[in-house]
């Protein structure tokens, strides 16, 4: 594997990013476009897209919830790549930038599936309601980061 990280600010970038969301995620789940691309995928967006050789093959994105809190969500990494930490090479990453952004905590609805992954990155439970999406049950999690 040829790994590099992009934090993804130019339109081909986060086409890769849409990419790998959607083989990854949304054929995988009989997830509709409008469903899987929603009010929080803007401009404004920030997106991490790991690449193998220039082929998009793991993603997130960022967004806002308040002036110090920040939603890390869509974590997708392509089927042929899962296993490798590159799940976590992108939630580094993308600490990394909300950390230089100025945020202090991150956010995760973690799917029920993958608690325990966001468990072994620092992340906590901080609502033990489950939050019923349309195509999955997701549970909030919460860590504060720091340079």
């Amino acid at each position: 594997m040829n790994i590099q990280v992009i934090r993804a600010t130019q339109t081909w970038q986060q086409a890769g990013a849409y990419y790998v969301r959607i083989q990854g995620m949304a054929r995988q789940h009989n997830i509709t476009l409008r469903r899987e691309f929603d009010e929080h995928d803007t401009p404004d967006t920030k997106y991490i897209v790991l690449t193998d050789d220039d082929f998009p093959v793991a993603t997130c994105r960022m967004y806002a919830e308040d002036n110090k809190t920040a939603v890390i969500g869509r974590v997708v990494v392509l089927p042929d790549y899962r296993g490798k930490g590159l799940g976590k090479a992108v939630i580094t990453e993308a600490e990394k930038w909300l950390v230089e952004l100025g945020y202090t905590s991150a956010v995760v609805e973690s799917r029920d599936v993958a608690v325990d992954f966001y468990k072994k990155l620092g992340y906590s439970v901080t609502d033990k309601n489950i939050i019923h999406g349309d195509t999955f049950d997701c549970i909030r999690m919460e860590k504060e980061i720091k340079q």
